[in-house]
């Protein structure tokens, strides 16, 4: 008589293998994330957390970025390593909801609240569409008044991880949110006088920025970046396009132009980019690349 047995997938065994190495490194058998000359260690979910951290903690602390510059934020998934090194870390910086794996390796970890910055519950989410019932928008960093509120949780903890140095972070969080202030003055300055509020982007990624400088987002689709638009969403569009006179159709760094450039075939509008600011190298600035944003708008709303 055969004993059946059920087949064992290759995905099974990679996620098998994959358990038992985290689990591995959990349990002593290797530090995931070791200290480097006494720096407190910190660990980001993606760039613009990345980048607030580096700008605070300076040469005190070891930075880790979970999402490779160029990479999907989205979409990023955790090998075994960084799991562990989220049990590791001495201040995690992420936000619940935006990135599932980080959200499953900070709940495997069981990490405190003393020692991690969730930045959705450190500002206020919109929702999108303005629906009490639409899903959260993520992209809580393209607000700069949001990212001062960041700033200071994160200062917070670094101070509580590492309160020898409490000073000097001190010193870099009032610098940083001092750009971030002036910043804040130039898009407001940039973007009061336009003769169009209404922005159209191919992806709903920039609902925090409008809304704070008086613009209106329209988006060919949703939070989604991997939403294909329909053609009735095409048409609608399109249809927004002409009745308003909007000159430009926004495409994003890293997106194909195919959707933009076939809505502006149809109505005559250019295409120009806005970026997201997902992703990046830590040696970017977050300020300049808001700026080129503030810049892009303004010629494209007709701002003086």
């Amino acid at each position: 008589m055969c004993n059946h047995r059920p087949a064992i997938t290759r995905a099974t065994l990679y996620r098998g293998m994959a358990a038992a190495i985290t689990l591995a490194l959990l349990a002593g058998c290797g530090t995931a994330f070791p200290a480097v000359d006494g720096k407190t260690r910190v660990i980001a979910s993606a760039y613009p957390f990345a980048w607030i951290a580096k700008e605070i903690g300076g040469a005190h602390i070891e930075l880790r970025n979970l999402t490779p510059a160029g990479s999907e934020p989205h979409d990023v998934e955790l090998t075994p390593h960084q799991v562990a090194a989220v049990q590791d870390t001495d201040v995690m910086v992420y936000e619940r909801g935006f990135q599932p794996s980080v959200d499953n390796a900070v709940d495997q970890a069981g990490r405190s609240s003393a020692s991690t910055v969730d930045v959705a519950s450190t500002v206020s989410m919109r929702r999108h569409g303005g629906s009490d019932h639409g899903a959260l928008d993520p992209h809580v960093w393209l607000d700069p008044n949001r990212m001062i509120t960041i700033a200071d949780a994160v200062t917070a903890r670094l101070i509580d991880a590492d309160p020898e140095h409490a000073e000097a972070y001190r010193a870099r969080s009032e610098r940083v949110i001092d750009e971030l202030r002036r910043l804040d003055s130039d898009l407001r300055a940039g973007l009061t006088h336009c003769q169009r509020s209404i922005v159209v982007t191919s992806h709903a990624a920039f609902g925090y920025l409008t809304d704070r400088y008086g613009l209106q987002q329209a988006s060919v689709a949703g939070l989604d970046p991997n939403n294909e638009p329909t053609p009735a969403q095409l048409e609608k569009m399109t249809r927004l396009i002409r009745r308003h006179s909007i000159v430009t159709v926004f495409t994003e760094t890293r997106a194909t132009n195919a959707v933009a450039e076939t809505i502006a075939a149809e109505t005559g509008a250019d295409v120009a980019t806005l970026n997201p600011i997902e992703t990046a190298t830590l040696q970017t600035s977050y300020i300049d690349l808001m700026r080129k944003n503030l810049s892009a708008l303004h010629k494209a709303n007709g701002c003086t």
